[in-house]
C-alpha cells in the first residue's frame, strides 16, 4: 500500500475555484480501482493551504489515478491558482495492514 501527502499553496483569490475544482477530482478519485483514501485538508489557520492524503492499495493503482480524464481535468484546471508548484511525498502504509 502507497500514500501520497501533497501539499498545495493557493493564490487567496482562487480558495473557492480551487475547491470547486478539488471537489470533482475527489469524487471520481474515490471511484477509482485500488483507491483507499483520497481525503483533502485545509489549513485551519489559513484557508490558501490544503493537504491531500492519497492511498491506493499499489504503486501501479497510484499511477493509474494520475492518466484518468478527471485527474488531467483538475491538474489543468488549477495550474493557474498555484501560489507555488505542489509538493507530494509517497510514503509505505505500515497500519493498519490489509486483512
Amino acid at each position: 500500500m502507497i500514500a501520497t501527502i501533497v501539499h498545495v499553496y493557493v493564490k487567496p483569490e482562487c480558495v473557492e475555484a480551487f475547491i470547486a475544482a478539488t471537489k470533482q477530482n475527489h469524487e471520481e478519485s474515490v471511484k477509482e480501482a485500488g483507491n483507499l483514501r483520497f481525503d483533502i485538508l485545509q489549513d485551519a489557520s489559513d484557508p490558501s493551504k490544503f493537504v491531500f492524503y492519497e492511498a491506493y492499495a499499489s504503486e501501479a493503482a497510484a499511477a493509474a489515478h494520475k492518466e484518468t480524464n478527471h485527474y488531467l481535468t483538475w491538474r489543468d484546471t488549477v495550474a493557474p491558482f498555484m501560489a507555488k508548484p505542489r509538493e507530494g511525498v509517497k510514503h509505505q502504509i505500515l497500519f493498519p495492514q490489509n486483512s
